[in-house]
Order: C-alpha cells, then structure tokens, then sequence
C-alpha cells in the first residue's frame, strides 16, 4: 500500500525539529547587514544621553518675558555653550546640540524676531517645548534588539545607538548545492541535443544567499552512481546544509537516496501532499541537513521557500516560517489532487489584499516565477477555486 503523503505543515515540523542554531560569532556592526541576533543587544547608556533641541531656534527659559532677550552664547551639534543661562538671556541653538543649563524650552527661528544681538520671541513657549530629553529614544540597560532579529538597516542604526561595536550574530549556515543530470550545461554555455542550461543551481544559490546561507559549492552532477555519490561527500564534507535538485525519485537514474544512505544520511520523509512539489525528501546526517527537490525548476523553487528556507532561518535563530496573510483570488482556478502551492502577484484593492496567478502554473514553467511575490495554497478537491475565494498567502520575499 502506498505510504500518505505528509502534509506541508508536518513537513515543516520536521524540518524545523531538527535545527539547533549554530554557534554564535562578534561580527562588526558594518558587516553584520543581513545577519541574525544571537543574543539580546541592551543600551550601554541612555538616548539621548542629553537634552538637546529638536529645531534650529533658541534655547530659553519658559517663563521669560516678550521683552527683548540678550544673545549670549550659542550651543551647536557637538560644541555645547560654554556657560548657564540667566533670566533676560537667550543662547543660539541648533538642532541635535546640548540643551544649556538654565533653559528648558526651545523657541524655534522661525517664531522669534532678532536684531542687533537680541530676540523678541513671537509666543510664549512652554516648559519642553521642541525639547528631546535624556532617555526619550533607548533607556541604559533596556534591551533595543531581542535574539532573533535578522539585521537591516533600522535595527544596525538602534544598535549603533545604544553603543555596539560588534554584535553577536550566528555563524551563516555553510550550503552546497548539487543539480543533478547529465543534460545540465553551465549558464550561457551552447548547447547539444537535449541539453539545457543548468538554471536550478543558480536559482538556489541566490535564494540561499537571501536567506543567509554561505553557499561553499553550487553545481552539477551526472547521472552515475559512483559520480553521485563523490559528488554528496564531498559536499557532506563542508556543508551544514546540502539541497539537491533532481535525482530523488525512483526511476533508473535517480542514485541521489542510495548514495545518501550510503553516506549514512537518515532519511526523515519522502513525498509530500504539494503541487508542485510532491517528491521532496528530507534527510539528516548527526547535525546536517539533506534536502532533495525536484529538478524541475518551479518545483525546486516552491519547496526551497517551503522547506530549505525555514531551515537556513532557524539554523540562524530567526523564526522560521513568514506570517500567512489571508487575500482574494481574482480569477478561477482548477483544484487537483494536492495541494497547491501557486505563484502569484499581491495588490491591494479598497483595503483588499488580492492574489493573482502569474499565467500558467505547470513545474516547468519558469515565467510564473518571474513576477510573483507570494504563494497561494489551494487545498486538494473537485471543481476550481472561484474568484473571490479567501486563500492563505506567505510572501517569497
């Protein structure tokens, strides 16, 4: 009797039971772009670590009169005034600099009137008014950044704030990726009869460099059992993640489970109810991890995003699986005996998040991956999905 397909969800806890973070490693805050939190970064201090102005203007007490104030000094970014302001006095100020002692107000320039070395202020101005005060922003001791967080642009500029040099990041899972078939030619390279250009291991490649990974190896493996199997240890050798597209289904070529098992990987499951998608295998030798996907290019794209994705995130000690959105499909389509997993472009419509097929969905059309940004499950059934069906959707990118 044939075995169950295991479901999407199953196979994903599967995958994620097996991933232990790796080892963390202090990287420089400017190279740390991209990477994920080993640990919590906490403020060395309090931000801003003074009261200081929010606008160009003058710093001044509240409580001063409409009259004229004398100017008597200026505090800017970096060089703050040099004594206490008194009442009947103004100091210059500049947006960012120290906020004098003796003021506790800002009038900005632009409500103030000044001539021959004193301002008439245009209002009166309240105590903190356009004041940043000590703290406002990040709190000594308070943690800025929890583990797990995977590094951009915002969260490397908080981190530089609160006073890090480097940050403790996960070492970046080490992948090698093997395409397996004696048709495969490098990328730009002629091309005989039957062949075709080897485009699965470029596609992975970039796909795991988005996801962190440290790609060691990515290319191609005939149809031979003695060149498979050299070609996996080899790869076992230095990898702490192996995908291989194509081989891993039962016909007379495909040596990719026997050499595995060889090589003393232990299978964890085969089969999948995905479309496309459906002879995914998932293996582990101690703490790496073996993925084989199908060679055809849309399947091997749909199960890396499902499978090998998660992987390299919780390898890292980021959460692996992207929050599901729920949105409208906005056309017909047929329902099979699995689930599907289709490619499709996301818009907003009058509040409405849609989801729209990227043309035709066959495993071997690479066209409907070339504008998606999503894909949408559509469980196995009768009939078609119809238009206006609420779909869950993750986001590829």
């Amino acid at each position: 009797m044939p075995t169950a397909l295991l479901s999407i969800e199953s196979a994903r806890a599967a995958v994620a039971s097996r991933c232990a973070p790796l080892p963390a490693e202090p990287v420089p805050v400017e190279d740390a772009g991209g990477r994920v939190l080993a640990a919590d970064v906490r403020a060395a201090a309090d931000v801003p670590r003074f009261d200081n102005s929010a606008m160009d203007g003058f710093a001044v007490r509240s409580d001063a009169s409409r009259g004229a104030l004398r100017i008597v000094d200026e505090s800017r970014a970096g060089r703050p005034a040099s004594r206490t302001l008194a009442d009947g006095e103004a100091i210059r100020i500049s947006t960012g600099a120290a906020l004098p002692a003796g003021a506790d107000a800002v009038a900005p320039v632009e409500h103030v009137h000044e001539i021959g070395g004193h301002v008439t202020l245009g209002a009166a101005v309240a105590p903190g008014q356009h004041v940043r005060r000590t703290g406002e922003d990040l709190r000594a001791g308070s943690v800025v950044l929890p583990a797990g967080t995977t590094l951009g642009a915002g969260a490397l500029s908080v981190a530089v704030s609160a006073g890090a040099g480097s940050l403790p990041c996960a070492r970046r899972p080490r992948v090698a990726i093997l395409s397996t078939g004696d048709e495969l030619r490098p990328p730009g390279s002629p091309l005989g009869p039957g062949e075709i250009h080897n485009s699965n291991a470029v596609m992975l490649a970039t796909l795991a460099r988005q996801d962190g990974g440290e790609v060691v190896t990515a290319t191609a493996v005939g149809d031979t059992r003695a060149g498979t199997e050299a070609a996996l240890a080899a790869a076992l050798g230095d990898a702490d993640v192996l995908i291989v597209s194509g081989g891993v289904s039962v016909g007379p070529h495909d040596h990719v489970k026997p050499a595995l098992e060889t090589l003393g990987v232990t299978e964890r499951f085969w089969r999948v109810d995905l479309q496309p998608g459906k002879p995914t295998w998932f293996g582990t030798r101690d703490r790496q991890l073996v993925f084989g996907l199908p060679g055809n290019p849309v399947s091997s794209f749909v199960t890396f995003v499902l499978f090998a994705r998660p992987a390299l995130r919780a390898l890292q000690g980021a959460e692996p699986f992207p929050r599901r959105e729920q949105a409208t499909l906005t056309e017909d389509v047929p329902r099979r005996r699995r689930t599907q997993a289709v490619r499709v472009r996301l818009d907003a419509h009058d509040g409405t998040l849609r989801a729209t097929p990227t043309g035709a969905q066959g495993s071997h059309v690479t066209a409907s991956l070339a504008d998606a940004d999503a894909l949408a499950f559509i469980a196995a059934g009768d009939g078609v999905a119809e238009v206006g069906a609420q779909l869950p959707v993750e986001r590829i990118a």
